[in-house]
């Protein structure tokens, strides 16, 4: 019998390793990036064409490699990072496997141009599909220049795979925006089909957080710090008030590097324990370090996750802290009869302040409240002279003589009501039919006809606007502001009207008419969310997407009290749906109660 186990070819082994680190254009800005940070880059350029698809390039003025190193870099397994096991648990770097420009190289066709700075030339290298084209010696600037272009070329169904240009594109700003956030001092610049997306500056955290998300991320932000032997806490949480329903900006970071971590993310919301509403999830932004031989990033392929020592330790310290900070800036209430006072005070306060004077409370001694008060005398210059003699004839003429016309006025007009409709427990409507009963839930029962209602006037006719008196200006982040801008088409034909596009604001002059002042925000934020979903890339989708997140943000809620007439108008508007059985999610609405099933209840 012939041997059949055979070593694979060294372009076959790197698709295939690329199955792995690279699943989506996203995959490669992340690899790049942290090789550039690696690099002691400080300034990074990142350009995108179509979503990462066509064109992925990074520009950094770091170090650079020498001729050799830029050779060496595309090979399987190759780093400058670790050399042996035991620095797997003493990582400073973001990278280490060696792996990531083999994989890419393997999948798309690269140009990298590299210089030192103490070199005349730098080296240009073109590779295809594993392959080296060339390899030149070219001027350029110092630092390294990578351009991916073409991905997945030599694999189709890898890029059959990947969804929309919005969902990569959001994806790929996802991660640059992780790593901008781990590294606040370093400049950063993004352009998405020679569009400019992001221009952050080096400065603070607090600077680069509101760059990134807005300037009315500014007075959201409580600060965070907190120093022990086994962990240093900093960054900053978001006021509850400014929670959202979504999860989104939430970052921890350890070590400058984001991961995620369920454990860590229970200790936050802990701390925001009773100031949170129901299904409300806070905003935090949360840099945590710990000794390098206290973790282990080598257990995910993403580098996400990380496995601590003491995972208790660091969840008691984590909930400490931002419970106290919560506290120490007045966003916690503090009603503790045993509270012990010194508590009450900064970390960091003033000794030698100057105490101020206790000011005075003066009472009036004479004060009696069961006094009673003296009631003035008006006086009126002259008094009306009373007569009542003629006036009481004016009403002798106007009683019914009789009596019995009077009493047949209003039996004609007296209607007897059988209510049809019933509430129960403010979350379902049950309303009498021949055969039984039906069971409403009203909230998806709305939704299915404001979703019907939507799309209708999103698709088939014109949507009526009302023009606001005072146009509303939102805040919203750079990425939201472009998904906006991408559907302002749609949001004109559902009702919306806006005035001015800014880097981090919308101007809204028009809404729908079945849309409040109050939940212009709400709607929006309802809606990028939904956007952010998976979606198919269909001429019809962002409508479909928009009349659904509209109906599930305006539908009645659950604990809603409804009127006689509230509930069978909801009655009659659902069963003249065209699919009154299910809501637009993919739930039923109602259901039905047989007089058969109902008797079988009792008779079983």
């Amino acid at each position: 019998m012939s041997d059949i186990i055979q070593l694979l070819p060294d372009h076959v082994a790197n698709q295939i390793a690329a199955g792995e680190v690279v699943q989506r254009p996203a995959s490669v800005v992340k690899e790049l990036l942290e090789n550039v940070i690696d690099a002691g880059a400080t300034n990074i350029t990142l350009l995108l064409k179509d979503a990462g698809k066509t064109l992925i390039q990074v520009i950094d003025d770091g170090k650079g490699m020498s001729a050799t190193d830029a050779r060496m870099c595309f090979e399987r397994h190759a780093t400058s990072k670790i050399k042996k096991a035991e620095d797997l648990f003493n990582l400073c770097t973001k990278g280490f496997r060696g792996e990531a420009l083999a994989s890419i190289a393997a999948i798309a066709h690269v140009e990298l141009k590299t210089k030192q700075e103490n070199e005349e030339l730098g080296t240009s290298i073109k590779i295809e599909g594993s392959k080296v084209i060339s390899q030149d010696f070219v001027s350029t600037s110092k630092g390294t220049s990578i351009a991916v272009k073409n991905l997945f070329y030599n694999i189709p169904a890898r890029r059959n795979f990947l969804k929309s240009d919005t969902v990569e594109t959001r994806h790929s700003i996802d991660e640059f925006q992780r790593v901008a956030l781990a590294h606040p001092t370093i400049s950063f610049l993004m352009h998405h089909n020679n569009n400019e997306v992001y221009h952050l500056k080096g400065g603070n955290l607090r600077k680069r957080i509101v760059a990134v998300f807005g300037s009315k991320m500014n007075e959201k932000l409580v600060p965070i710090s907190e120093h022990t032997d086994i962990l240093t806490i900093e960054g900053f949480v978001a006021k509850p008030e400014f929670s959202k329903r979504k999860r989104g900006e939430q970052f921890f970071f350890v070590n400058d590097r984001f991961i995620k971590s369920s454990y860590l993310n229970h200790a936050v919301v802990n701390a925001f324990d009773g100031l949170l509403e129901y299904g409300a999830h806070p905003s935090y932004f949360l840099y945590l370090t710990v000794p390098a031989n206290t973790i282990d990033i080598n257990i995910h392929p993403t580098k996400t996750e990380i496995k601590f020592d003491n995972e208790k330790a660091l969840y008691a310290m984590l909930r400490a802290t931002v419970k106290h900070s919560l506290g120490q800036y007045n966003v916690a209430p503090v009603l503790d009869f045993n509270r012990d006072s010194n508590l009450d005070t900064s970390y960091h306060l003033n000794k030698n302040a100057v105490n101020g004077s206790v000011p005075k409370i003066t009472v009036d001694p004479d004060f009696n409240p069961f006094r009673e008060a003296k009631q003035k005398e008006i006086s009126f210059p002259y008094k009306r002279e009373q007569n009542t003699q003629s006036w009481e004839s004016l009403y002798t003429s106007t009683g019914f003589s009789d009596e019995g016309n009077q009493s047949e006025l209003f039996e004609h007009q007296q209607e007897s009501k059988t209510q049809k409709t019933f509430q129960i427990q403010r979350k379902y409507v049950m309303s009498l039919i021949k055969s039984g009963v039906v069971l409403i839930h009203q909230s998806l029962a709305h939704q299915r006809i404001l979703y019907e209602e939507f799309l209708e006037s999103i698709t088939v006719k014109e949507a009526n606007s009302q023009q606001l008196l005072f146009p509303v200006k939102i805040s919203f982040s750079s990425q939201e502001i472009e998904m906006i801008y991408t559907i302002k088409t749609e949001l004109e034909n559902a009702g919306f009207s806006f005035d001015e596009f800014t880097k981090d604001s919308v101007t809204i002059k028009g809404i729908p008419v079945s849309v409040t002042e109050s939940k212009i925000t709400i709607i929006l934020e309802e809606l990028l969310n939904d956007m952010n979903l998976e979606v198919p890339d269909a001429s019809f989708s962002h409508f479909d997407v928009m009349a659904k997140s509209f109906a599930k943000t305006l539908c009645i809620k659950t604990g809603t009290q409804l009127s006689e007439k509230e509930q069978e108008s909801l009655v009659n508007n659902l069963f003249s749906c065209k699919e009154p059985s299910i809501s637009p999610f993919g739930k039923a609405t109602f259901k039905t109660l047989t007089l058969n099933e109902i008797d079988n209840l009792f008779n079983s």
